[in-house]
């Protein structure tokens, strides 16, 4: 007797992205697997899958924002999924957690993103697909393929649409000016660069801008907004100095603390994100773009062995 080898696709969900992974099966054709979680007075936690999933590619779906527990959540169900016998195992992580610990910028820190990857690794990953890594580079730190999808490939198309005369766009910071520059070769459209100093994490000392912005409509471009203490200031700053807009593109709604606040009351007139992290209120000023099509179809072309550089724009 000989043994097949049954290739099917099962998708999971961990707990905090279920309402994306739903939206990504549906654009796929599938459907959810079922999971549980155990849940232990202590706040110690066991996830288990609910069918059997051995011999199947199985792509389990998790961003890793905070709380930490949504990486454990997601270890332990790939460790799951590994001791089940599945074939293969994708973790599919929107948002990529702890991406800001990409290097050691002063002593005594850890790699964060590196050390990520090893756990990841470690529970028995055979792939991981993201998006928009606060570093490219972080893609070295696996030793396993990973499917780097770029939100620009629904962000370029969508502000082509709104047909912005005198579009400039800016980088937030000297970090992203190659984010930036890519969308202003795009776009056709010149770029500026916002130069601040930070006095601590997530607070914005001073700030100024390097380039022509009087009488323009500004898009500035990042990652992620977290505070939004940056791109609120840096939209101030601008219209002070004669823009007649200033939008926001970023592809990770962190929005902590006082972000929701302070866009608010800012002078800028649209947000756009994506779902890879779920809004935590409805916001007239924030826009959300879903990426639940764009990564149905680069899990097809992966599962299919096929190019997905199509879906790279930038």
């Amino acid at each position: 007797m000989h043994a097949s080898h049954d290739n099917s696709i099962k998708f999971f969900a961990g707990s905090a992205s279920i309402y994306l992974a739903e939206k990504i099966v549906k654009n796929y054709g599938a459907e959810l697997g079922k999971t549980s979680v155990l849940y232990f007075s202590d706040g110690e936690f066991q996830p288990s899958f609910d069918e059997t999933v051995r011999g199947r590619h199985v792509f389990i779906i998790q961003s890793t924002f905070a709380p930490s527990d949504n990486l454990l959540e997601l270890l332990l169900m790939i460790d799951a999924a590994r001791r089940a016998s599945a074939y293969k195992i994708v973790a599919v992580i929107p948002y990529f957690g702890f991406a800001r610990q990409d290097r050691k910028d002063k002593p005594r820190v850890s790699i964060g993103a590196k050390l990520i990857a090893d756990l990841l690794h470690a529970s028995g990953v055979s792939r991981v697909m993201t998006m928009d890594l606060h570093a490219d580079q972080i893609q070295g730190f696996f030793n396993v393929p990973v499917d780097h999808v770029y939100a620009s490939s629904l962000f370029v198309p969508y502000i082509k649409s709104l047909d912005i005369k005198d579009l400039v766009i800016a980088s937030p910071d000297m970090g992203g000016t190659k984010r930036a520059n890519a969308y202003s070769r795009f776009l056709q459209a010149p770029m500026v660069i916002c130069h601040k100093t930070r006095e601590k994490a997530n607070e914005v000392g001073e700030m100024t801008v390097i380039g022509d912005v009087k009488g323009k409509n500004i898009v500035i471009v990042d990652d992620m907004i977290d505070t939004a203490g940056t791109i609120t200031k840096a939209a101030d700053m601008m219209i002070g100095k004669g823009a007649k807009s200033v939008r926001a593109l970023a592809t990770h709604p962190v929005l902590s603390g006082p972000a929701y606040e302070r866009i608010e009351k800012s002078l800028i007139s649209e947000v756009i994100v994506t779902d890879s992290i779920p809004l935590k209120v409805e916001s007239p000023k924030i826009k959300v773009i879903s990426i639940a099509e764009l990564f149905a179809d680069v899990i097809n072309k992966v599962y299919n062995y096929q190019s997905i550089s199509k879906t790279f724009i930038v």
